[in-house]
């Protein structure tokens, strides 16, 4: 079973992020996306509500082969402990890519076995990321394009707009 991880905060998680889902099941067996803890980042949705999110939207989708995982970690060491083939990263632009790259090397020479499959989201989406979305929602401009009703719904709720 060749099983993939797609990392990151997802705070909260956009149609750009669900767009790399559906791209990655069509390339794996299972994708595990994993809420990240990141110290570097405080996040507007606690672990839980961003794991219960996701499981929500994908719930709604129907996907089969995709699970919701928190971690907190070296990303490998997870990876390696749900024996994992690949690690799933988005690429929305070339901004991305230095970073992303630099990552993707260090995972490798962490684990050869594991290899970094960088997908690209529909073009419509690569603009669009967390941070944005937040900060759109806190301005209470309209923000309903850019993520799940599921997402809306909660982050209109969280900003008691």
């Amino acid at each position: 079973m060749r099983i993939a991880i797609y990392p990151g905060t997802f705070d909260p998680i956009t149609n750009g992020h669900l767009d790399i889902i559906e791209r990655a099941i069509q390339l794996f067996d299972k994708v595990i996306v994993t809420v990240a803890v990141n110290s570097s980042k405080t996040p507007m949705f606690t672990g839980e509500e961003r794991v219960e999110l996701i499981q929500s939207i994908l719930k709604q989708k129907r996907f089969k082969n995709v699970s919701v995982e928190r971690f907190n970690g070296l990303l490998v060491s997870f990876a390696k402990k749900k024996n994992a083939v690949a690690i799933i990263r988005g690429l929305r632009a070339i901004s991305d890519f230095e970073y992303e790259f630099q990552m993707a090397l260090m995972n490798r020479k962490q684990s050869n076995a594991i290899a970094t499959v960088f997908l690209m989201p529909h073009e419509k989406y690569t603009y669009l990321n967390s941070s944005i979305v937040r900060e759109i929602a806190r301005l209470d401009g309209n923000f309903k394009d850019f993520v799940h009703p599921i997402v809306f719904r909660a982050l209109k709720k969280k900003l008691s707009l």
